[in-house]
């Protein structure tokens, strides 16, 4: 079991503590700000209040048993700024998760790479600052990555890695077999403003506010739009592959229709809905999108995704049985 360091005891540090420590590796979070004794405690204290409560959710939703919960505590610790070197050369992984301020990111990357030595993988766990940004502050550069993690850390299995242009690909490789082997769902997306899912759910939240403030709907309904609506279908469908479900000149023509209709090209589709279409990789339909269907069942695979909508169904209570 490989040992873990975040670097930072705050929010993201203690979520990706949780994860670690309940697939069983040893976890050391470090204040890396230097503190009084006193400074530290309390620091330390409120860390491990917040895993051991974190703990006790999943225990009561259903996730992890009552009795399970203090040994997984036992694997959390939090250590002062003056510890780190240590700390740091023993772990395999390090998380950086400290605010987004470009400036104290490097400065501590700096640091830590220079404590760790040349082994360790450093990640980022940054929202908004490209790996590129950062890699030249890190000694040894080879071995450091973005690695978004969505909030709550301990709850949502995706995790976005973004490799740069000077991280090795190796290092992208063993971190993905990592997160892989705690139950993650890693995925690897390009060093670009947003990754994958911010920035498909900043477009989307800014949306459903706009409607709002159109007037369009109110913002009760809104929300039931997203629970019974968008998000019940993204649940079991992925975005792409909604997209061959319904078919790509679906979307192509009611693009260019709400463009015009609202007069704004925010609702234009990109040019390659249109070059997949003039080609022939419409979707299902013709088997070939942006997935190829050849060879697959399509009878099949539609079944079993509407029994996957069924069961989400039966999750939120709305299933009722037909008047005969």
């Amino acid at each position: 079991m490989m040992k873990i360091a975040t670097l930072g005891a705050g929010r993201m540090g203690r979520g990706i503590a949780v994860v670690f420590a309940f697939a069983g590796h040893d976890v050391t979070m470090v204040d890396f700000k230097p503190r009084t004794p006193q400074e530290f405690q309390k620091v330390a204290a409120e860390a491990m209040d917040e895993v051991r409560s974190t703990l006790g959710i999943l225990v009561r939703i259903g996730l992890l048993r009552e009795q399970d919960a203090p040994i997984i505590a036992t694997r959390v610790s939090v250590a002062p700024h003056g510890q780190a070197g240590p700390v740091f050369a023993a772990a395999g992984l390090i998380m950086e998760g400290l605010p987004e301020i470009l400036a104290l990111k490097r400065t501590a990357l700096a640091e830590v790479s220079r404590l760790a030595g040349p082994e360790p993988i450093i990640a980022s766990t940054t929202s908004s600052i490209l790996v590129d940004d950062m890699a030249d502050a890190v000694e040894h550069p080879g071995r450091f990555l973005n690695a978004h993690w969505l909030n709550p850390a301990f709850l949502v299995p995706l995790v976005e890695l973004s490799p740069g242009r000077l991280t090795a690909p190796s290092t992208t490789a063993r971190l993905k077999a990592l997160l892989d082997g705690v139950g993650k769902v890693p995925v690897i997306c390009a060093a670009t403003p947003g990754y994958i899912v911010p920035r498909m759910q900043g477009i989307v939240m800014n949306e459903a506010a706009r409607i709002v403030e159109d007037g369009v709907a109110s913002v009760e309904d809104v929300e039931k739009a997203v629970k019974y609506g968008f998000g019940f279908r993204f649940a079991v469908l992925g975005m792409l592959e909604f997209i061959d479900w319904g078919g790509g000149d679906i979307l192509y023509h009611t693009s260019k229709y709400l463009t015009e209709a609202l007069g704004d090209t925010r609702y234009s589709s990109p040019s390659i809905i249109e070059r997949n279409m003039h080609e022939g990789r419409i979707g299902m339909k013709t088997g070939k999108g942006f997935l190829d269907y050849e060879g697959v069942d399509l009878d099949a695979y539609r079944e079993e995704r509407l029994s996957a909508f069924a069961q989400s169904l039966h999750r939120m209570g709305l299933v009722k049985p037909p008047k005969l």
